[in-house]
């Protein structure tokens, strides 16, 4: 079926997107006096959170959330994240460190947390709670090794399979012991056994999966990962939700790299290949596959108030087999595929995702534009195409202001979504 704008979404497009660059944009290079605070000030802040006796780690941000979507009411919230943590001195080779996290709307709560049964609104997967996000023990005399045991983030390559799901306020931890090596020149050893999942929605997912990525880097022009992840998942997890169909191994190969092919430019590539099975007591029967292909260039242009403009060209396809998708379930989903978050699971007929990107950093704000074109990878069908846009500027090292739009215009998948968030986040 040939894909359609109607009139007045194509205006509602135009317009959305030219208000909130506008906007954003002056709000953006004009908040230095109200965010910016005295290095002194900083300084004193930093001191009194570190010393002889471990350090104090603080993160707090507010945003503000709204989504207009097709078919449903609109949602709206403005939910506060705190986390808290302290880290121990090194003895004897032995670190800890416990973090609290907890989430709360200040005024606006419409909208569906996925928790609150406020089914009525779009979603805003930011429930109200508090948690233990992290809690762990390490160990790191083995000369080039860092052993770790307990409940702690895990992000692996460009967090596309393993990840923390950073972008919503509850961020995604694992129960899990982990092995980091690099005693052998440029190659790494990354292994974890799994035995819980802390979801974004502060749910628990119980499964026994290890997992293994393996890097080896040549400086300053590629790095090839090869990486297995075997996930067997317990059903039914916390929630009362299947996910014995989650079970699966995934083995795949990465080449990732940056080098510079000219004074002042960079080439940038990235070629990725997964193939992904059922595996343990996955009822389903099926081999997808998964491919990544990115071209671009960056112009670093140092000297100039117009610095690290990139362009890409990506296809990203994500296979179907005997009617059953590849998945990615513990990656940062948010990430890919389009800010809307139509695709944070992959659609039974599969996904192949076409996409450009520019960015840039304009007087200090970072500016990032994504164009995605989506098709089902069998059947033939057009799902939507998305604009994604994000203005980013930071004051210091410690405090981030951040404007996102992302509109999806659904064809044949889902329906008309649009969304935006304004948020600033203060870190030490």
């Amino acid at each position: 079926m040939k894909r359609q704008l109607t009139k007045s979404y194509r205006t509602s497009w135009a317009l959305g997107g030219a208000l909130f660059l506008g906007t954003t944009l002056t709000l953006l290079t004009t908040a230095g006096a109200v965010l910016a605070t005295e290095g002194s000030t900083d300084e004193r802040i930093e001191n009194a959170l570190q010393g002889d006796w471990g350090q104090i780690k603080l993160n707090l941000r507010y945003r503000f959330e709204h989504v207009s979507q097709d078919g449903i009411k609109n949602a709206t919230g403005d939910p506060i994240r705190l986390r808290l943590g302290y880290l121990t001195p090194n003895f004897a080779g032995f670190q800890a460190f416990a973090e609290f996290e907890g989430n709360t709307p200040i005024f606006l709560d419409d909208y569906n947390s996925k928790l609150n049964r406020k089914t009525e609104y779009a979603v805003i997967a930011d429930p109200s709670k508090g948690e233990l996000n992290q809690g762990w023990l390490s160990f790191n005399t083995i000369p080039d090794t860092m052993l770790k045991a307990g409940r702690q983030e895990i992000v692996y390559d460009n967090q596309r399979f393993i990840g923390a799901v950073a972008w919503r306020q509850m961020e995604q931890t694992f129960d899990a012991v982990t092995l980091l090596n690099k005693s052998i020149g440029d190659f790494s050893v990354n292994a974890a056994y799994l035995w819980n999942v802390r979801t974004i929605t502060s749910q628990n997912v119980n499964m026994s999966s290890p997992l293994l990525n393996l890097k080896y880097s040549w400086q300053n022009i590629a790095s090839l990962t090869g990486y297995g992840y075997w996930l067997d998942y317990n059903d039914p997890d916390d929630s009362g939700s299947p996910s014995y169909a989650l079970s699966s191994q995934t083995l795949g190969l990465r080449l990732n790299g940056s080098p510079a092919v000219a004074d002042n430019l960079k080439l940038l590539y990235t070629a990725e290949y997964a193939n992904q099975v059922d595996y343990q007591d996955n009822p389903q029967d099926f081999s997808a596959d998964y491919y990544h292909l990115t071209g671009g260039l960056l112009i670093p242009n140092k000297d100039s108030m117009l610095t690290n403009i990139s362009a890409k060209a990506a296809y990203e396809v994500q296979s179907e087999d005997n009617g059953v998708s590849f998945k990615t379930p513990l990656g940062t989903n948010h990430g890919f595929n389009g800010w809307a978050d139509m695709f944070l699971t992959t659609p039974a007929d599969g996904l192949r995702d076409l996409y450009g990107n520019l960015s840039a950093n304009i007087a200090g704000v970072g500016l990032n534009l994504f164009f995605h074109d989506f098709q089902a990878d069998t059947g033939g069908s057009d799902y939507g195409t998305e604009f994604d846009v994000m203005l980013t500027k930071k004051f210091g090292t410690h405090y981030t202001l951040q404007a996102v739009y992302a509109n999806y215009n659904a064809d044949e998948y889902k329906t008309n979504t649009e969304k935006f968030w304004l948020q600033i986040t203060m870190r030490y």
